[in-house]
Protein backbone atom coordinates (compact mmCIF):
# COMPACT_ATOMS: atom_id res chain seq x y z
CA UNK A 1 0.00 0.00 0.00
CA UNK A 2 1.54 3.33 -1.41
CA UNK A 3 1.25 6.24 1.68
CA UNK A 4 0.03 9.52 1.23
CA UNK A 5 1.85 12.39 -0.35
CA UNK A 6 0.77 14.64 2.09
CA UNK A 7 3.83 14.46 4.81
CA UNK A 8 1.73 14.80 7.43
CA UNK A 9 -1.08 12.30 6.54
CA UNK A 10 1.89 10.11 5.55
CA UNK A 11 3.48 10.43 9.09
CA UNK A 12 -0.03 9.24 10.33
CA UNK A 13 -0.36 6.87 8.38
CA UNK A 14 2.30 4.82 9.68
CA UNK A 15 0.55 4.34 13.24
CA UNK A 16 -2.72 2.86 14.32
CA UNK A 17 -3.61 5.54 16.49
CA UNK A 18 -1.66 8.76 16.44
CA UNK A 19 -2.50 11.03 19.12
CA UNK A 20 -3.17 15.27 18.51
CA UNK A 21 0.37 16.42 17.42
CA UNK A 22 2.76 18.49 18.09
CA UNK A 23 2.90 16.51 21.26
CA UNK A 24 2.07 18.20 24.80
CA UNK A 25 4.70 18.38 27.33
CA UNK A 26 4.82 19.47 30.83
CA UNK A 27 3.13 23.30 30.71
CA UNK A 28 5.57 24.25 33.74
CA UNK A 29 7.99 24.57 31.25
CA UNK A 30 6.12 26.66 28.68
CA UNK A 31 6.13 30.98 28.29
CA UNK A 32 3.95 32.65 29.12
CA UNK A 33 3.19 30.39 32.37
CA UNK A 34 -1.04 29.25 31.70
CA UNK A 35 -1.92 28.34 35.40
CA UNK A 36 -5.32 26.60 34.34
CA UNK A 37 -2.97 24.31 31.88
CA UNK A 38 -0.51 23.92 35.19
CA UNK A 39 -2.84 22.90 37.49
CA UNK A 40 -4.81 19.85 35.26
CA UNK A 41 -1.61 18.63 34.22
CA UNK A 42 -0.45 17.58 37.73
CA UNK A 43 -3.92 17.08 39.11
CA UNK A 44 -4.11 14.35 36.35
CA UNK A 45 -1.07 13.12 37.95
CA UNK A 46 -1.67 13.40 41.99
CA UNK A 47 -5.33 13.44 42.20
CA UNK A 48 -6.97 11.20 39.35
CA UNK A 49 -6.38 7.80 38.79
CA UNK A 50 -2.95 7.70 37.26
CA UNK A 51 0.03 5.27 37.07
CA UNK A 52 1.64 7.68 40.08
CA UNK A 53 -1.15 7.04 42.45
CA UNK A 54 -0.89 3.08 41.52
CA UNK A 55 2.86 3.42 42.47
CA UNK A 56 1.99 5.71 45.42
CA UNK A 57 -0.38 2.90 46.51
CA UNK A 58 1.92 0.03 46.15
CA UNK A 59 4.30 1.87 48.09
CA UNK A 60 2.06 2.44 51.18
CA UNK A 61 0.70 -1.30 50.47
CA UNK A 62 4.44 -2.30 50.73
CA UNK A 63 5.48 -0.23 53.52
CA UNK A 64 2.70 -1.12 55.79
CA UNK A 65 2.19 -4.52 54.57
CA UNK A 66 5.10 -6.06 53.48
CA UNK A 67 8.75 -4.52 54.54
CA UNK A 68 10.14 -5.57 57.90
CA UNK A 69 11.12 -2.35 60.36
CA UNK A 70 13.97 -0.59 59.38
CA UNK A 71 15.83 -2.03 62.70
CA UNK A 72 15.60 -5.58 61.02
CA UNK A 73 17.54 -4.54 57.92
CA UNK A 74 21.04 -3.84 59.94
CA UNK A 75 22.43 -7.27 58.93
CA UNK A 76 21.94 -8.57 55.34
CA UNK A 77 19.70 -11.86 56.14
CA UNK A 78 17.57 -13.81 53.46
CA UNK A 79 13.92 -13.28 55.54
CA UNK A 80 13.81 -9.49 54.56
CA UNK A 81 15.21 -9.55 51.65
CA UNK A 82 13.12 -11.97 49.83
CA UNK A 83 10.26 -10.08 51.67
CA UNK A 84 11.45 -6.94 49.31
CA UNK A 85 11.70 -9.19 46.50
CA UNK A 86 7.82 -10.11 46.96
CA UNK A 87 6.85 -6.50 47.49
CA UNK A 88 8.60 -5.58 43.99
CA UNK A 89 8.12 -9.27 42.14
CA UNK A 90 4.75 -9.90 43.07
CA UNK A 91 2.29 -6.19 42.27
CA UNK A 92 4.92 -6.57 38.99
CA UNK A 93 4.15 -9.65 37.86
CA UNK A 94 -0.17 -8.86 38.52
CA UNK A 95 0.56 -5.41 36.17
CA UNK A 96 2.33 -6.65 33.39
CA UNK A 97 0.57 -9.95 33.33
CA UNK A 98 -2.81 -8.75 33.45
CA UNK A 99 -2.28 -6.02 30.78
CA UNK A 100 -0.85 -8.38 28.84
CA UNK A 101 -3.59 -10.64 29.13
CA UNK A 102 -6.12 -7.93 28.37
CA UNK A 103 -4.57 -6.04 25.57
CA UNK A 104 -2.03 -8.74 24.08
CA UNK A 105 -3.84 -12.14 24.90
CA UNK A 106 -7.81 -11.58 25.03
CA UNK A 107 -7.67 -8.23 22.66
CA UNK A 108 -9.80 -6.93 25.42
CA UNK A 109 -10.03 -3.64 23.72
CA UNK A 110 -9.14 -4.77 20.06
CA UNK A 111 -7.06 -2.18 18.48
CA UNK A 112 -8.24 0.92 20.13
CA UNK A 113 -5.84 3.50 21.06
CA UNK A 114 -2.93 0.83 19.94
CA UNK A 115 0.34 3.14 18.98
CA UNK A 116 1.61 0.51 16.70
CA UNK A 117 -0.26 -1.49 14.10
CA UNK A 118 1.58 -4.76 13.98
CA UNK A 119 1.33 -7.28 16.37
CA UNK A 120 3.98 -8.98 19.37
CA UNK A 121 6.51 -10.94 17.17
CA UNK A 122 5.77 -14.92 18.25
CA UNK A 123 8.82 -16.35 15.60
CA UNK A 124 11.57 -13.84 15.74
CA UNK A 125 15.83 -15.36 15.81
CA UNK A 126 16.67 -11.86 17.52
CA UNK A 127 14.74 -12.29 20.47
CA UNK A 128 15.76 -15.41 23.49
CA UNK A 129 13.90 -18.12 22.87
CA UNK A 130 12.83 -16.38 19.48
CA UNK A 131 9.71 -15.47 21.19
CA UNK A 132 9.21 -11.25 22.22
CA UNK A 133 6.87 -12.08 25.17
CA UNK A 134 9.34 -15.20 26.42
CA UNK A 135 12.18 -12.39 26.19
CA UNK A 136 10.45 -9.73 27.92
CA UNK A 137 9.27 -11.62 30.63
CA UNK A 138 12.62 -13.24 31.39
CA UNK A 139 14.84 -9.78 31.23
CA UNK A 140 12.07 -8.09 32.89
CA UNK A 141 11.79 -10.41 36.08
CA UNK A 142 15.61 -12.29 36.21
CA UNK A 143 17.41 -9.21 35.50
CA UNK A 144 15.37 -6.40 35.75
CA UNK A 145 13.45 -7.08 39.17
CA UNK A 146 16.12 -8.67 40.66
CA UNK A 147 18.87 -6.15 40.13
CA UNK A 148 16.13 -3.72 41.37
CA UNK A 149 15.52 -5.35 44.95
CA UNK A 150 19.29 -5.62 45.51
CA UNK A 151 19.65 -1.76 44.67
CA UNK A 152 16.54 -1.01 47.10
CA UNK A 153 18.11 -3.74 49.52
CA UNK A 154 21.47 -2.23 49.16
CA UNK A 155 20.06 1.55 50.68
CA UNK A 156 17.49 -0.30 53.60
CA UNK A 157 20.93 -1.64 55.21
CA UNK A 158 22.84 1.29 54.36
CA UNK A 159 19.51 3.50 56.53
CA UNK A 160 19.47 1.16 59.24
CA UNK A 161 23.39 1.24 59.86
CA UNK A 162 23.13 5.01 59.66
CA UNK A 163 25.40 5.40 56.29
CA UNK A 164 22.57 6.86 54.53
CA UNK A 165 20.68 10.24 55.87
CA UNK A 166 16.82 8.99 57.16
CA UNK A 167 14.09 10.87 57.30
CA UNK A 168 10.63 10.48 59.29
CA UNK A 169 7.63 12.47 58.61
CA UNK A 170 6.89 14.47 62.39
CA UNK A 171 10.76 15.53 61.75
CA UNK A 172 9.92 17.92 58.21
CA UNK A 173 6.50 16.67 56.99
CA UNK A 174 7.39 19.40 53.97
CA UNK A 175 9.90 17.87 53.14
CA UNK A 176 8.86 14.17 53.16
CA UNK A 177 5.79 14.93 51.29
CA UNK A 178 7.81 17.12 48.38
CA UNK A 179 10.14 14.15 47.99
CA UNK A 180 7.01 12.24 46.60
CA UNK A 181 6.77 15.05 43.89
CA UNK A 182 10.64 15.48 43.37
CA UNK A 183 11.54 11.98 42.99
CA UNK A 184 9.80 11.32 39.52
CA UNK A 185 11.67 14.60 38.53
CA UNK A 186 15.07 13.45 39.52
CA UNK A 187 14.22 9.88 37.99
CA UNK A 188 13.49 11.52 34.82
CA UNK A 189 16.66 13.88 34.77
CA UNK A 190 18.48 10.55 35.26
CA UNK A 191 17.12 9.08 32.98
CA UNK A 192 17.58 11.17 30.13
CA UNK A 193 21.53 11.20 30.65
CA UNK A 194 21.51 7.25 31.36
CA UNK A 195 19.73 6.79 28.43
CA UNK A 196 21.44 8.90 26.36
CA UNK A 197 24.89 7.49 27.10
CA UNK A 198 23.24 3.75 26.20
CA UNK A 199 23.08 5.27 22.73
CA UNK A 200 26.76 5.66 22.47
CA UNK A 201 27.39 2.66 19.80
CA UNK A 202 29.73 0.53 21.79
CA UNK A 203 26.78 0.57 24.88
CA UNK A 204 24.39 0.57 22.51
CA UNK A 205 25.98 -2.92 20.80
CA UNK A 206 26.80 -4.60 24.00
CA UNK A 207 23.54 -3.59 26.14
CA UNK A 208 20.71 -1.17 25.38
CA UNK A 209 20.09 -3.09 21.83
CA UNK A 210 18.05 -5.85 23.74
CA UNK A 211 15.24 -3.65 24.81
CA UNK A 212 15.41 -2.40 21.38
CA UNK A 213 14.63 -5.33 19.93
CA UNK A 214 11.24 -4.38 21.21
CA UNK A 215 10.10 -1.63 17.85
CA UNK A 216 7.04 -2.68 18.70
CA UNK A 217 6.41 -2.33 22.44
CA UNK A 218 4.42 -4.35 25.43
CA UNK A 219 3.70 -4.29 28.80
CA UNK A 220 6.40 -6.78 29.20
CA UNK A 221 8.83 -4.60 27.89
CA UNK A 222 9.03 -1.97 30.31
CA UNK A 223 11.89 -2.94 32.22
CA UNK A 224 12.97 -5.84 29.32
CA UNK A 225 17.01 -4.68 29.60
CA UNK A 226 20.65 -6.39 29.34
CA UNK A 227 22.13 -6.56 33.05
CA UNK A 228 24.21 -3.77 32.14
CA UNK A 229 21.71 -1.18 31.54
CA UNK A 230 19.53 -2.43 34.77
CA UNK A 231 22.88 -1.62 36.73
CA UNK A 232 23.07 1.97 35.47
CA UNK A 233 19.39 2.24 35.74
CA UNK A 234 19.45 1.75 39.29
CA UNK A 235 22.25 4.20 40.28
CA UNK A 236 19.24 5.99 40.79
CA UNK A 237 18.53 4.95 43.62
CA UNK A 238 22.40 6.66 44.83
CA UNK A 239 20.04 9.79 45.76
CA UNK A 240 18.97 8.43 48.78
CA UNK A 241 22.65 7.90 50.24
CA UNK A 242 22.50 11.52 50.00
CA UNK A 243 19.06 13.43 50.33
CA UNK A 244 17.28 12.44 53.59
CA UNK A 245 14.28 10.18 52.45
CA UNK A 246 12.28 7.12 54.09
CA UNK A 247 12.14 3.60 53.39
CA UNK A 248 8.41 4.43 51.70
CA UNK A 249 9.84 6.84 49.54
CA UNK A 250 12.37 4.23 48.46
CA UNK A 251 9.65 1.77 47.49
CA UNK A 252 7.91 4.49 45.76
CA UNK A 253 10.96 5.10 43.23
CA UNK A 254 11.34 1.61 42.65
CA UNK A 255 7.31 1.71 41.65
CA UNK A 256 8.44 4.64 39.42
CA UNK A 257 11.41 3.55 38.17
CA UNK A 258 10.00 -0.10 36.80
CA UNK A 259 6.27 -0.34 37.77
CA UNK A 260 5.31 3.09 35.62
CA UNK A 261 7.33 1.61 32.31
CA UNK A 262 4.82 -1.04 32.31
CA UNK A 263 2.15 1.01 31.53
CA UNK A 264 4.15 3.16 29.25
CA UNK A 265 5.65 0.48 27.55
CA UNK A 266 1.78 -1.27 27.08
CA UNK A 267 1.37 -0.07 23.11
CA UNK A 268 -1.95 1.61 23.80
CA UNK A 269 -2.33 5.02 24.71
CA UNK A 270 -5.61 4.48 26.99
CA UNK A 271 -6.62 1.23 28.92
CA UNK A 272 -10.40 0.86 27.75
CA UNK A 273 -13.58 -0.05 28.94
CA UNK A 274 -16.75 -0.72 27.10
CA UNK A 275 -15.31 1.97 24.29
CA UNK A 276 -14.22 4.61 27.37
CA UNK A 277 -10.67 5.34 28.75
CA UNK A 278 -10.13 4.48 31.99
CA UNK A 279 -6.44 5.14 32.45
CA UNK A 280 -3.64 7.00 30.55
CA UNK A 281 -1.14 4.25 29.88
CA UNK A 282 1.56 4.29 26.72
CA UNK A 283 3.42 7.51 25.98
CA UNK A 284 3.42 7.97 22.27
CA UNK A 285 6.66 10.32 23.11
CA UNK A 286 8.63 7.32 23.81
CA UNK A 287 6.83 5.34 21.61
CA UNK A 288 8.44 7.32 18.80
CA UNK A 289 11.20 6.52 20.35
CA UNK A 290 11.13 2.80 19.71
CA UNK A 291 10.36 3.65 16.33
CA UNK A 292 13.15 6.15 15.58
CA UNK A 293 15.86 5.60 18.28
CA UNK A 294 17.80 8.52 18.22
CA UNK A 295 15.11 11.37 19.74
CA UNK A 296 12.97 11.02 23.26
CA UNK A 297 15.74 9.76 25.47
CA UNK A 298 13.60 11.25 28.53
CA UNK A 299 10.01 11.84 29.40
CA UNK A 300 7.41 14.31 29.00
CA UNK A 301 7.51 15.29 32.46
CA UNK A 302 10.54 17.19 31.92
CA UNK A 303 11.69 19.30 28.88
CA UNK A 304 15.65 17.66 28.33
CA UNK A 305 14.44 16.33 25.06
CA UNK A 306 13.56 20.26 24.22
CA UNK A 307 16.45 21.65 26.01
CA UNK A 308 19.82 19.80 24.56
CA UNK A 309 17.60 18.78 21.28
CA UNK A 310 16.50 15.75 20.96
CA UNK A 311 12.96 16.14 20.57
CA UNK A 312 10.10 14.62 18.20
CA UNK A 313 6.94 16.24 18.99
CA UNK A 314 5.31 13.74 16.93
CA UNK A 315 5.21 15.65 13.36
CA UNK A 316 6.71 14.82 9.80
CA UNK A 317 8.90 17.49 10.25
CA UNK A 318 10.59 15.93 13.15
CA UNK A 319 10.97 12.40 11.87
CA UNK A 320 12.82 13.75 9.17
CA UNK A 321 15.01 15.82 11.00
CA UNK A 322 15.38 12.33 13.45
CA UNK A 323 16.66 10.63 10.86
CA UNK A 324 18.95 13.41 9.59
CA UNK A 325 20.27 13.27 12.87
CA UNK A 326 20.71 9.33 13.50
CA UNK A 327 22.42 9.46 9.60
CA UNK A 328 25.04 12.35 11.26
CA UNK A 329 25.64 10.30 14.27
CA UNK A 330 26.37 7.03 12.65
CA UNK A 331 28.38 8.58 9.57
CA UNK A 332 31.16 10.66 11.86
Amino acid sequence: MSLPDDPEAREAARWNHRPPVPIAQNPLFQWPPRIGKILRWYGAYWFEVSTTTLCLVLAFVAYFMILPPLEAMQRLEAGWMIRVWLANLVPQCLCAGLLHYWLIMRKGQNDQRKFDPRDQNRSNGSFTFGNQVWDNMFWHIASGITLWTLAQIGVFWAMANGFAPGLLFPDNPVWFVALFVLLPIWSSFHFYWVHRLLHWPPLYRAAHALHHRNVNVGPWSGISMHPIEHLLFYTNFLIHLVVPSHPLHVMFHGYVQSTHPVFSHSGFENLMVKDQPQLKMGVFFHQLHHRYFECNYGTVEMPWDRWFGSYHDGTARATDETRARKTQMYTR
